[in-house]
């Protein structure tokens, strides 16, 4: 890794200190224990986040506006005295225990790519922070094109399609009123910004975020978003787009003109060329899933040394090792396509497929999440969305927020 996370003693002002348990018999609300401790460090305090601690727990400042606030958000809390609190951070940084504490000193500002006009699905990031509690601005093409990414420390790619193909939606919704005026709107948002064609400024959009993540940016993506970026990198310059989507035919030979070194995640994919299917490339698991019944499709999730790799110990953190698969456009990768250089987080042995990746781009990092909706398997077009509340255990929605609170987290370079 190009930088760790250190521990550093706890020298509490306070006589007592509040952890809030994250194991699956303490925590009544995992998701909401995540806004507090976000609400924590928004009042310029710092916060430990326990790895591997009790499901991955945090200790915070005590004081009576932080136990209220847990009271009001229905988030389980524990009192411990400033001793209780040392002696935990002394077994925890003992080398036979694979823990680690790491400090969280600033609430990123967190920004949500999606567009303004209303979709036919609903969003997992955003619906579980506003679950949480945890604000985030939404931003769109006009706003990174025109460099603002460079306000936010953390960006989530929504449900999108960033080759200029509508989501391959045109085999089943060519017909439908949402599909119509979507593409109009694109067509036209990509005209006042100054491109001919929807495909070409998406294009140039992806720079802009590739740039981003370079220069230091976390981002976060989940299904479709996540294959259709890397594809629209390694697609730079090439009309890979049939004339129903930009009106006129796609260039010859294109598969062979992609450039996957351009690419963040993914290697040696195949485009699919059939604008009737449903499916962007052979990156893309969902139609390999025959083997995978519904009562068996779980993911494991992979373990780290949390003194010596922080990084993917933090973004695994759970009160469980086993998460219940779903599905989405893009439901999960195909690991021979995954690069070498990223980390399979989590995956379906059963399948032998990827759910969930992560690697450096540059100075900063990107994490793909394949599914669309952690706690509705097979979400399609037009489902009401999930109601957050009954699920507010969900291992799936945690693995989220880990991305969430990442950037958070206070670094120091690598002494080796």
């Amino acid at each position: 890794m190009s930088c760790l996370f250190f521990l550093v003693s706890w020298c509490a002002l306070n006589a007592s200190v509040i952890l809030i348990p994250m194991d699956a018999e303490s925590q009544d609300n995992h998701l909401k224990a995540y806004g507090i401790t976000y609400w924590v460090l928004t009042k310029q305090q710092k916060v430990q986040w326990l790895l591997n601690y009790r499901g991955g727990s945090f200790l915070l400042p005590d004081g009576d506006p932080i136990r209220k606030e847990c009271q009001i958000r229905g988030v389980s809390f524990e009192v411990l005295s400033d001793s209780e609190a040392n002696q935990i951070l002394d077994e925890i940084s003992s080398p036979s225990q694979n823990q680690d504490a790491v400090i969280l000193e600033k609430a990123p500002k967190i920004a949500v790519y999606s567009p303004k006009d209303n979709q036919p699905w609903d969003d997992a990031v955003t619906m579980v922070l506003t679950y949480a509690e945890i604000p985030y601005v939404t931003i769109y093409d006009e706003e990174v094109l025109d460099d603002k990414l460079a306000l936010y420390d953390w960006l989530h790619l929504h449900h999108e399609d960033f080759t200029g193909q509508y989501g391959k939606f045109y085999g089943a919704y060519r017909a439908a009123p949402w599909y119509i005026e979507g593409k109009r709107l694109a067509e036209e948002r990509a005209s006042k910004l100054g491109y001919s064609k929807v495909s070409e400024q998406k294009a140039a959009v992806v720079e802009k975020i590739r740039r981003y993540v370079i220069g230091g940016g976390f981002m976060f993506a989940m299904c479709s978003a996540t294959d259709s970026f890397d594809i629209a990198l390694a697609a730079d310059g090439v009309d890979i787009c049939e004339p129903m989507f930009d009106g006129d035919a796609s260039e010859a030979n294109y598969q062979s003109k992609l450039d996957y070194s351009r690419t963040f995640a993914f290697k040696n994919f195949r485009l699919e060329r059939n604008p009737l299917k449903y499916e962007f490339s052979s990156i893309d698991m969902t139609g390999k899933r025959r083997n995978v019944p519904r009562e068996s499709d779980y993911f494991s999730l992979m373990e780290f040394s949390a003194k010596w790799d922080p990084v993917p110990t933090m973004l695994t953190q759970n009160h469980t090792t086993l998460v219940k698969g779903f599905m989405g456009q893009t439901t999960a990768f195909e690991r021979a396509e995954v690069k070498p250089t990223v980390m399979v987080l989590g995956e379906c042995k059963l399948n032998g497929e990827a759910r969930y990746i992560h690697g450096i781009k540059g100075k900063g990092f990107f994490t793909f999440y394949g599914g669309h909706d952690p706690e509705d398997y097979q979400h399609r077009v037009g489902d009401p969305k999930t109601e957050l509340e009954l699920h507010p255990t969900s291992p799936g929605y945690r693995l989220i927020l880990n991305n969430v609170l990442f950037p958070a987290a206070r670094k120091k370079k690598q002494k080796t």
